[in-house]
């Protein structure tokens, strides 16, 4: 009789055990080797760190297909289809809304933006070279969400929600954050006159915050974008900014149509129900 309890012991230890390698697989190994991934291919396409500093229309499309489409959009997408079946993550946690909620976060987010750059535009007064950076940068940004919080934030909140939300949205906003510093000093390069590691894990800091708080992937880009543009005006191609090729302006769109698409699947095979809390059950 001991010897078959001793026993059962030892099987759930070592089913433990392995539930918790598989787990570590799964929401942190992978996640990391695919922002390490697309870091890589992000440096690699940048051809030395000058894509955003002299844009050439080849260039950029094929940067915005590798990296920004495929690897930054479609590969989490893929991952994200089998956590949805694991339960370790739904559509609110990763920011796929309704078309109404989409488009108020949208809209706030646009108005608060707008009036950042009233304030302080780093192009000077001319506000359409800010809107051209934005539209230059807006796959790389769309790209930054769905690897640093989309895949990776989600998957962190889940390894750690044991802890509650007081544990998980502390842990997800910190790694996020660094790693969209990473992501910020690595696409062009510091800039001659050198950006702190410091800004850009500031600037990740309220992205994550507002991503944690706001849940909309459409919204978040839009912040990020414009975030993006502040850290980087000094090293975008002044030509583009003034004269965007029409890449730029097909990039952008087929990095958004690419996201609009995944959305609509997501909406259409998966859901959230909300189950009522019934009396004497509070779980």
């Amino acid at each position: 009789m001991t010897d078959s309890a001793n026993h059962g012991e030892g099987d759930d230890k070592a089913g433990g055990a392995h539930a918790a390698r598989v787990a570590v697989l799964r929401l942190l190994v992978i996640p990391f080797a695919v922002y390490v991934a697309w870091l890589l291919e992000t440096l690699l396409l940048e051809k030395n760190l000058h894509l955003f500093s002299r844009i050439e229309p080849g260039t950029l499309i094929l940067y915005t297909s590798v990296a920004c489409i495929l690897t930054g959009i479609v590969v989490p997408f893929m991952i994200l289809r089998k956590s949805f079946l694991t339960g370790d993550v739904n559509m609110f946690q990763i920011g796929f809304r309704s078309l109404p909620r989409t488009l108020t976060a949208c809209i706030v987010t646009v108005l608060v933006g707008y009036g950042a750059v009233i304030v302080s535009n780093p192009l000077g007064a001319d506000r359409s070279a800010f809107a051209n950076a934005f539209l230059v940068l807006l796959p790389t940004s769309l790209a930054s969400v769905m690897i640093c919080w989309v895949l990776v934030g989600t998957h962190i909140q889940a390894f750690v929600r044991g802890g509650g939300s007081l544990v998980s949205i502390p842990a997800g906003v910190v790694k996020t954050a660094i790693l969209f510093g990473l992501t910020t000093l690595v696409h062009s390069g510091p800039g001659p006159s050198g950006i702190a590691l410091s800004w850009s894990v500031g600037a990740g800091i309220i992205a994550a915050l507002f991503f944690f708080a706001v849940r909309d992937v459409y919204a978040i880009t839009i912040a990020v974008a414009g975030m993006s543009v502040f850290l980087m005006a000094d090293r975008l191609d002044p030509v583009a900014l003034a004269h965007p090729e029409p890449a730029v302006y097909l990039s952008s769109v087929l990095a958004i149509a690419v996201l609009a698409g995944i959305h609509l699947y997501l909406f259409r095979n998966y859901t959230t129900i909300k189950l009522p809390v019934l009396p004497g059950n509070p779980d």
